[in-house]
């Protein structure tokens, strides 16, 4: 229990490190906070520089891999593999939560979408592969990135269930937490979306 507390606490700090808050003040000077919609995640930190909100994505990403990766490596050595998915998913929710509420800032973070992407990639390859499937074909057929998102986050953890990846009742309800979390996040977008205002996505340049 203690291990898995120290786990939890780990993930938590790596996932709250704020990059696209840090990347947009180190090279321009700038709180993204306050521009746009607010959020410290890779959309908003586009619109202040393109370059950085791939590079924001990128490191979001990873650092829900890392938090991953370390609570696996942590736990193998000495414990029972059959709890690993388990130690995988607390560290997962952790460091989404740790990026939607960075203690750094305040608690007012992103939406966790990048960094959750990259804790499940470790997760379950599987799993996020249907999930990126299920995102692109809402995205194709909706033209709403938001609406994207929202729709594999909700499809994920009966994705973990059905490709029998974990039947444990408590690695299923963390990963279901962490998709409701999102879903909770984009609670402006949904708002759009039920009035028919959410932007739709376009390659044409206007």
């Amino acid at each position: 229990m203690r291990e898995l507390i120290l786990i939890a606490v780990a993930s938590y700090l790596l996932g709250s490190i704020p990059f696209g808050y840090l990347l947009v003040r180190i090279f321009r000077g700038e709180d993204v906070r306050q521009s746009g919609s607010g959020n410290i995640g890779a959309t908003n930190v586009a619109r202040k520089s393109p370059m950085l909100g791939v590079l924001t994505l990128i490191l979001d990403g990873a650092k829900g891999f890392v938090a991953v990766q370390i609570a696996r490596n942590s736990w193998h050595f000495g414990h029972d593999d059959g709890r690993i998915h388990l130690v995988m998913s607390v560290a997962a929710l952790c460091a989404i939560l740790g990026h939607m509420f960075p203690i750094w800032l305040a608690f007012r973070g992103g939406k966790g979408v990048a960094t959750a992407l990259g804790a499940f990639v470790r997760f379950s390859p599987l799993a996020t592969l249907v999930a990126i499937i299920i995102f692109l074909v809402t995205v194709l057929i909706s033209r709403r990135v938001s609406l994207g998102s929202i729709v594999a986050a909700a499809l994920f953890p009966s994705t973990v269930w059905l490709l029998h990846i974990s039947e444990d009742p408590a690695v299923l309800a963390l990963i279901g937490v962490a998709a409701l979390l999102i879903i909770v996040r984009h609670y402006q977008n949904i708002l759009r979306l039920l009035s028919g205002t959410e932007p739709r996505f376009s390659l044409r340049h206007k």
